[in-house]
């Protein structure tokens, strides 16, 4: 548990569930240098970032993964695997796991895409049994659906619904957690296949696009962009990477006739979020940077651009099967998981949902 500042003159205590792991470790790293702001935990995790524990977070101690043990924290930051990760009680618990994703009240934010999904916390709440007073979930996306998600809620903004949706993806072998892909399997080699993420991205990607309706009943429901219905087609790579999901995407829109490349660019470079209006703290100056070399972006040259907390699009050009495409890089454990779960707690905070 650490006490961090969010905004000039006040400070919440947030916990890390699941600390110990390569997205927890990301998470300290990340609350360690945040702008506003029974072992130790330098005996219990093995510690596989660049940078050195931050000072005085070795020293705390390790606690059991059980709600009595975050009493005191009115945040909680879950880095936990999918097999392990619970109930929430009466906290306000921002999840990388995939377990809620699915869920009908439980929202999937890309705190730079759709942050108004945060309106159906207070239904989540009163449906909750026992009802919650204070603690909600929110989860965050697979990474590789929070890639592609930013530069096309960008497109959306600026002309309109997509229809179609192609994207192959080169995944860093760090998106399979720790100790993650046996070495043998990875290095001289590419691996076309990583379980369920096909299936993940292609639904994700409807949530999060999409808008929020009321049923005649008045419960909030997701809409799964059906006003607009999107197709959505995903291949999905192993890469011997280590950080940095590379993704190359074609788009159809519904408008007739499409944007040019330049139009595209432009629409890409002008998008900004409301995370960034409201003054999140750990929001990216640039949320979608365009980058015109024609072999950019690279895995290697750009994951730790802005620390890795905006995406990196490049090869902006025309489709000769659908309408554009291009090629996406995100740092898969920063903006693809811890980034956007800190991100996605500043906007809550902001917007007055956490209490």
């Amino acid at each position: 548990m650490a006490t961090v500042p969010t905004t000039p003159g006040e400070t919440i205590n947030v916990g890390v569930l699941g600390a110990t792991g390569t997205v927890g470790q990301r998470f300290i790293t990340l609350l360690a240098v945040h702008p506003c702001a029974g072992k130790k935990y330098k005996e219990a995790v093995t510690w596989k970032q660049v940078n050195r524990i931050p000072s005085g977070v070795g020293e705390m101690i390790v606690r059991k993964c059980e709600p009595e043990e975050f009493t005191e924290c009115k945040i909680v930051f879950s880095g936990l695997d999918a097999d392990v990760a619970g109930d929430i009680a009466e906290l306000a618990v921002f999840s990388n796991a995939k377990n809620y994703r699915r869920d009908p009240h439980v929202p999937l934010i890309v705190p730079f895409v759709n942050p108004s999904h945060l309106s159906i916390l207070p239904q989540q709440q009163s449906l909750h049994s026992p009802p919650l007073k204070r603690g909600f979930i929110v989860t965050n996306a697979n990474c590789s659906t929070t890639g592609i998600v930013i530069p096309l809620a960008a497109l959306e903004k600026a002309f309109g619904p997509l229809e179609l949706l192609m994207v192959t993806t080169m995944q860093a072998i760090s998106g399979a957690g720790y100790p993650g892909v046996p070495s043998l399997d990875i290095l001289d080699n590419v691996v076309p296949y990583i379980s369920g993420e096909e299936e993940k991205m292609e639904w994700e990607t409807l949530k999060i696009l999409g808008g929020i309706q009321e049923t005649d009943e008045g419960i909030k429901q997701f809409d799964m962009h059906a006003r607009h219905p999107l197709r959505v087609s995903a291949s999905c790579n192993r890469v011997p990477v280590i950080d940095g999901h590379t993704e190359c995407v074609s788009v159809r829109f519904s408008r007739r006739p499409p944007p040019s490349p330049q139009q595209v660019r432009e629409a890409l470079l002008a998008y900004t979020p409301i995370a960034q209006t409201l003054g999140a703290p750990s929001a990216p100056r640039h949320c979608i940077t365009v980058m015109e070399e024609p072999d950019r972006p690279q895995p290697r040259l750009d994951r730790y651009f802005q620390d890795g907390a905006g995406v990196c699009v490049g090869r902006v050009r025309q489709c000769q099967v659908l309408d554009i495409k291009f090629v996406v890089l995100a740092n898969n454990v920063s903006v693809g998981a811890a980034t956007s779960s800190i991100v996605n707690a500043e906007v809550a905070v902001l917007k007055g949902y956490v209490e």
